[in-house]
């Protein structure tokens, strides 16, 4: 059984919400809102942007992989595709989350600033291939089986330094 919350509303007005418009100028008397980009942008190391942090921490970045299949992005709605994706990328995290990697990957230091690689394969025969390989490999991942149809639609792994597992997916192109 479904149940429907209303939002709550405050009853007196001295407890409203106040409304700002989207792009309007803040007050001449506001402070200005810390920027995130310093310490945390997904475009640069945490490292670039804080002199507290030494330059040899970033060279080596945690990176999740996830890989779609090309012939259900031309076919399937994106949401669909895009879907399948946070499934697998889901899935090998929570498989994982004991794992030292994993944990520093989610850590709180780390969470605004995680790193994904989102790539394709052509079609199931390499992404099945590829599975086999990152097995052979002791890469830890998780191929996503749709069901009820019962077929792969893509792969994540768990968190890796990127040194570590970059090799296998070289020769994939990224999902564009």
């Amino acid at each position: 059984m479904a149940c429907l919350l209303a939002p709550l509303r405050p009853t007196s007005p001295s407890l409203s919400i106040p409304r700002t418009r989207f792009g309007a100028k803040p007050p001449s008397n506001a402070a200005p809102a810390p920027s995130r980009l310093i310490h945390n942008s997904m475009s640069q190391p945490a490292a670039e942007g804080n002199p507290d942090v030494p330059k040899s921490d970033t060279t080596d970045v945690l990176v999740q992989y996830v890989v779609l299949r090309r012939d259900l992005i031309d076919t399937w709605p994106m949401g669909s595709v895009v879907t399948q994706g946070c499934h697998a990328a889901v899935s090998a995290i929570w498989s994982h989350k004991d794992d030292p990697v994993t944990l520093q990957y989610c850590g709180p230091e780390n969470i605004d600033s995680m790193h994904k690689v989102t790539l394709e394969v052509t079609g199931e025969p390499q992404i099945l291939n590829l599975s086999e390989k990152l097995k052979a490999g002791g890469i830890a991942h998780k191929l996503w089986i749709e069901q009820p149809e019962n077929f792969p639609t893509c792969l994540a792994t768990k968190p890796y330094p990127k040194s570590a597992v970059s090799a296998y997916f070289k020769k994939l192109k990224l999902c564009k």
